[in-house]
């Protein structure tokens, strides 16, 4: 089947050189604005031939390390920084970002779940067609910041993903390593079908995730990793010039192999932790109790681990539902390797 071309546009000429403010514009029509627009911040600065990078934040609305750094970003980058062309997009899900939350108000869409996406489908939807089929395929490298948002607390780390072309992992392995956080990682996703991630690599992109804290909030720890993080990533990729800045005392490898990593509750109820982010856990240990809120003199449910490893997410908010991510275990590696 043929799409459609997408219905948003560019007020931005992403072949021009020089630094470039506009939006994506995507027409909407609602109850206060008939002929109106969900309005999409974008920057791009150019200088000659050379990669490209799409660099994105705010694919949810409620991780902020990755909004705030690319909103400073793009007020700082020159021209004569950049060999090639980098764009930035510090709100990739705009609705949801002015909204402060983790899926879009207009339709309850979760931009990170709706990947390739669809130009007639809703406003989600058509914020990641144009994603997967026009900046995308413009690019070469890719960098999306996320954190843990409000309902998680996640060590900061650069990761990214088996894949069956090895010279693809082994190229996105590279960039997770090189963006300097104090953890590097291969990911596991519960489910990679509908992600961002998982359009880029099928298009044979160079794909970075990070995750740089959470909890709803900045600190400027995390920003201050995710800054610095982002400028290595450009320098690693040949776009600026200058010396990857990795954390003093080296980097943590992390390894994530299948599903057991996951912790997710069967019991709602008030949520105690006992262990903290980055310490060290033995299959069996007990990692949280869940209280049951509706009465007393009700034992609490034990959850444990299902591996060794370290702590490194955990739930943020202590009110805590059936489904919902407890802890994630992940192994600690001496190397990484595709």
């Amino acid at each position: 089947m043929t799409l459609r071309p997408s219905p948003i546009s560019a007020t931005v000429d992403f072949d021009a050189d020089g630094v470039q403010h506009g939006f994506l514009k995507l027409p909407i029509s609602t109850d206060i604005s008939a002929w109106g627009a969900v309005m999409i911040p974008i920057t791009v600065v150019k200088n000659g031939e050379g990669p490209t990078a799409l660099l994105t934040g705010g694919n949810h609305g409620d991780e902020y390390e990755g909004i705030t750094s690319l909103l400073k970003l793009a007020n700082v980058l020159t021209a004569e920084d950049v060999s090639g062309r980098v764009i930035i997009v510090p709100c990739m899900n705009t609705p949801a970002v002015m909204a402060g939350k983790r899926t879009s108000p207009m339709d309850k869409g979760n931009l990170n779940r709706s990947f390739p996406g669809d130009p007639n489908g809703s406003v989600t939807l058509q914020i990641a067609d144009y994603f997967t089929r026009v900046l995308v395929p413009m690019s070469d490298v890719v960098l999306d910041l996320h954190s843990g948002g409000r309902t998680l607390d996640i060590l900061p780390f650069g990761a990214s993903h088996v894949l069956d072309d090895k010279a693809q992992q082994q190229a996105a392995l590279e960039g997770a390593k090189a963006f300097g956080a104090p953890y590097a990682m291969v990911m596991f996703e519960l489910d990679a079908e509908k992600l961002f991630d998982t359009a880029c690599e099928r298009q044979g992109k160079v794909f970075v995730a990070t995750e740089l804290g959470g909890g709803g909030t900045s600190t400027p720890q995390s920003m201050a990793i995710t800054e610095r993080g982002v400028r290595n990533f450009l320098i690693h990729y040949g776009l600026l010039e200058g010396e990857v800045d990795m954390p003093q005392g080296g980097q943590v490898y992390l390894d994530m192999p299948d599903a057991s990593c996951y912790v997710q509750s069967q019991h709602s109820g008030v949520l105690e932790l006992c262990v903290a982010l980055g310490d060290a856990v033995t299959k069996g240990q007990v990692l949280a109790y869940v209280y049951d809120m509706t009465r007393t003199g009700s034992e609490p449910v034990a959850y444990r681990a299902e591996r060794d490893g370290i702590l490194m997410a955990r739930r943020a908010p202590a009110l805590v539902n059936m489904g919902d991510t407890i802890a994630v275990i992940a192994d600690v590696v001496d190397r990484l390797e595709a």
